[in-house]
């Protein structure tokens, strides 16, 4: 991190320009850069490479960048966000939140903010929650991301926020590589409430699982305890709603929303 903000300091200060000067040339507040010099902020992947671009330092910036939003990550996550750029299936469950792949920038600074967490952490945070969106989802192989919700999840949020939140995830349910369905509420008691999980396939076809909460997350490699993961996606999959009804619910609370 103090490598990229001493660069993008030198190279704007050597040609003489001021931080507004220099977001106005990549179209971005001057704020912004400000925000990038103070570590507050790291530049997104097509910022970085504008920046690039403007200053002629090759790929410097785009890498530099890359590797504090790698550090901006809790070190027990760096592994598991390995797993899912390499994963082919990544089966995920959640209750009352929208999967983290699947969130808006909005959401996903909405959900940190309440945390605790300094308005510092929220932006490295959300940054590097948005990476992790693109490095699974936009790769060229990207895998297939089957994602169960309980309805409360399409409820918890300020109207503005959740009604983009919920219009993203009907536009991404369309890929043929994402699968969203919803555990309506009338369901009652599911093996879902006792807490979030992932469980991804890797090439070769082994299995990892991942679950988390209030302080920290856990990779799962035992295979009986990941063979537990999945039977409990079998239990969640047998009451959640196909595809297009899912899709039906997500479309009548935008409309309430509206």
């Amino acid at each position: 991190m103090n490598d990229l903000r001493e660069l993008l300091r030198r190279e704007r200060t050597k040609r003489g320009m001021t931080q507004d000067q220099a977001g106005a040339a990549i179209k971005v507040s001057g704020s912004s850069i400000g925000g990038f010099e103070s570590g507050r902020m790291v530049p997104m992947p097509d910022t970085a490479k504008t920046l690039d671009d403007l200053f002629g330092t090759g790929d410097e910036i785009q890498r530099l960048s890359a590797e504090a939003r790698e550090e901006a990550q809790a070190p027990w996550l760096r592994p598991w966000t390995d797993n899912e750029r390499r994963a082919t299936l990544l089966r995920w469950f959640e209750h009352s939140v929208i999967p983290g792949l699947l969130q808006t920038e909005d959401y996903a600074r909405a959900i940190l903010t309440v945390g605790p967490h300094t308005p510092e952490q929220v932006a490295e945070m959300t940054a590097s929650r948005l990476a992790r969106q693109a490095a699974t989802l936009e790769r060229p192989d990207p895998p297939t991301l089957a994602a169960i919700i309980g309805e409360p999840a399409l409820r918890y949020g300020g109207p503005t926020i959740m009604k983009d939140q919920l219009e993203h995830l009907v536009d991404i349910g369309h890929r043929p590589t994402v699968h969203l369905r919803v555990i309506p509420g009338d369901v009652g008691l599911h093996a879902g409430l006792a807490g979030a999980f992932v469980v991804a396939t890797l090439p070769g076809g082994s299995r990892l699982g991942y679950l988390d909460d209030q302080l920290r997350g856990r990779v799962v490699s035992d295979v009986d305890e990941v063979g537990d993961l999945e039977r409990t996606w079998e239990s969640l999959s047998a009451v959640a709603l196909p595809r297009d009804q899912s899709r039906d619910i997500m479309l009548k609370v935008i409309d309430e929303y509206s």
